[in-house]
């Protein structure tokens, strides 16, 4: 079942009643000049269970901890924003699997040469979605990028994903001079942020969902960083995350600022189409079965990663 995502950009009341997210308008219920029959009429609901991801992207938003308790119990991200309107904290389930003590241990003692592995076929998945989406979109030569895909060793100890990052950010936006890709950097980096934002969230409540802990990666190791296995796992989605810009590109709109109808269009990331195992599946969907498929890794069951490409 896909789950719902809810992006909040006004002033609101959330609260829980029955088991049902209730929506209220500030506004509404504030105003003595409103019939009661008018405020009734004006309140929504939404069952919990169908939410997978909550966007708040206003500081007049008030949510009671009934709602927080449910959401999390229901595996549901819940993404904050701060005052600039860009995702800024991610709240996620401490406990999103029956066998999470298990999973834990399988994760925590899986061998570096597994780990190797691992990230060895994730460079090369990505790789391959990055070489689709530039030669898609921008008739680009990519057989140095498929070369490079074939020829990705065990722990990418050649750095084959830095190279082609280069290669691809250097021809993914030809209209647009002196684009880098860099998290402070010139449009369109504002909407990759948000966009790798939405995809984050995402892949780490499939991860809580699949048993597995998000901060412990098979590559990436920041000390800083909480969500290092999201952040691994999360590579080779983001060229379905570029595709969404490149699209918004071709509208010829202003992107020096996020609208209203860029952050739809991102916020529809966890419903785009992709193909895993042969078969067209809502992206929300395919990480799910990327995540247990990296649990059966580390259990030992099977030995590659199910990763997603665009056909």
């Amino acid at each position: 079942m896909i789950k719902r995502t809810l992006y909040f950009g006004n002033p609101a009341y959330l609260s829980l009643k029955k088991e049902q997210l209730v929506i209220q308008l500030p506004e509404v219920v504030k105003n003595s000049d409103l019939s009661e029959k008018f405020k009734q009429d004006a309140v929504s609901t939404i069952p919990i269970e169908d939410i997978g991801m909550v966007v708040l992207d206003n500081k007049q938003i008030t949510v009671t901890h009934g709602v927080m308790e449910k959401l999390l119990a229901n595996n549901c991200a819940l993404i904050t924003c701060d005052s600039n309107r860009m995702p800024m904290g991610l709240m996620l389930p401490l406990s999103g699997n029956t066998t999470q003590t298990e999973r834990f241990k399988d994760q925590i003692e899986a061998s570096v040469p597994l780990k190797k592995q691992l990230w060895q076929q994730t460079v090369e998945a990505k790789i391959r979605n990055q070489a689709y989406l530039l030669e898609k979109s921008t008739s680009s030569i990519v057989r140095n990028m498929l070369a490079w895909a074939n020829d990705v060793k065990s722990g990418d100890p050649d750095n084959y994903e830095a190279r082609a990052a280069v290669y691809y950010w250097a021809n993914l936006f030809p209209k647009i001079q002196g684009f880098t890709r860099h998290r402070e950097g010139i449009a369109p980096n504002n909407l990759l942020n948000y966009g790798y934002a939405v995809l984050r969230a995402v892949i780490a409540r499939s991860l809580v969902a699949s048993g597995l802990l998000p901060t412990l990666g098979i590559h990436h190791r920041n000390k800083y960083n909480a969500y290092c296995l999201a952040d691994d796992i999360m590579e080779p989605y983001r060229p379905f995350v570029d595709s969404v810009i490149i699209d918004i590109l071709k509208k010829n709109d202003d992107i020096s600022e996020i609208s209203k109808e860029h952050k739809t269009l991102l916020l529809n990331i966890p419903v785009l189409d992709v193909v895993i195992n042969g078969q067209r599946s809502p992206l929300m969907i395919a990480v799910a079965q990327t995540t247990a498929s990296l649990y059966q890794c580390f259990a030992g069951k099977i030995r590659k990663i199910k990763y997603p490409s665009f056909e």
